[in-house]
């Protein structure tokens, strides 16, 4: 394995860290070569941490042992691809402040195949399922492949209409491998695994935390062409994603609903503010075909 690559694995393993102090480290020093001869009350206030988690942090950057879990992640066939390496998708490399590294399980391939964010209410319910029934079967013979998150609802309706249909899906996860998160979810995540993808930015010890999810989104979204709103209440989280969408010029389709549920509130604002109203695959294809 190259050495820089293990370098910002053993980065991503260190205690207390958080995405952006990642960030700030790797905007700094992109190869990992001065980091660890700055002086640690300099490394700190750059940091900006507190003095026991910089302690701890300080402590893994210097000493933590990454071989054990190198050789567990072979062993559970998780593959580690850096930012600069060739197999990264290359549209979530044109995002703001993408991973170091991203974590898998399963066809890798995929993340070279054009695909499309479909995502929506944690609630979300039969209308929603008879809406991905209706329109993402056109997109499936057209190659794209169905991005979701893995929650419950919305995310699960587009994996299982993915799968259901011939076509593939990717879940981006708010956690790692290890602690799949909902667990009513594992079974789901077990049959990605077979000729679909796990993809994570976190190690896969990683547990769920709520504000994990948010964070997640901007993958979801940075490795697809569009994100398909199915159904969402106004402070659904399925919101952020598209938000994220519109920040880096991704196309956003929204599902219309009724006026009196309060699970098309957000759908329906996302059309006022300027989402394409979808009522066939053809309103999706007209957006993205041309686009290559």
């Amino acid at each position: 394995m190259e050495p820089l690559k293990i370098k910002y694995i053993h980065l991503d393993h260190c205690r207390g860290i958080s995405r952006g102090q990642k960030m700030k480290i790797l905007e700094f020093d992109p190869l990992l070569e001065k980091i660890c001869r700055i002086p640690p009350e300099t490394l700190r206030a750059m940091l900006q941490m507190q003095k026991e988690t910089f302690e701890r942090f300080y402590e893994d950057l210097l000493h933590l042992d990454i071989n054990p879990y190198l050789t567990l992640y072979q062993e559970k066939q998780i593959r580690m691809t850096a930012r600069f390496e060739p197999e990264y998708p290359p549209l979530l490399k044109e995002t703001y402040q993408p991973p170091a590294i991203l974590y898998s399980i399963g066809n890798i391939s995929l993340l070279k195949k054009r695909a499309l964010a479909v995502v929506g209410s944690r609630k979300a319910g039969s209308y929603a399922e008879k809406a991905a029934d209706h329109l993402l079967p056109p997109l499936i013979e057209k190659q794209f492949t169905i991005v979701s998150g893995l929650a419950r609802g919305a995310d699960a309706i587009a994996h299982r209409a993915a799968m259901k249909f011939g076509g593939k899906t990717i879940a981006v996860l708010g956690s790692g491998f290890f602690h799949i998160y909902p667990r009513e979810n594992t079974g789901m995540a077990e049959k990605i695994k077979q000729g679909h993808l796990l993809l994570s930015e976190y190690p896969p010890f990683t547990r769920p935390e709520k504000w994990r999810f948010p964070e997640r989104n901007r993958i979801i979204s940075g490795i697809s062409e569009g994100v398909l709103v199915l159904q969402a209440e106004k402070r659904s989280g399925s919101l952020i994603t598209a938000d994220y969408a519109l920040q880096e010029g991704r196309e956003v389709f929204s599902v219309p609903g009724n006026v009196l549920d309060s699970l098309s509130e957000g759908t329906n604002h996302l059309i006022q503010q300027g989402a394409k109203l979808v009522t066939c695959s053809g309103d999706i294809l007209e957006e993205l075909l041309p686009a290559r």
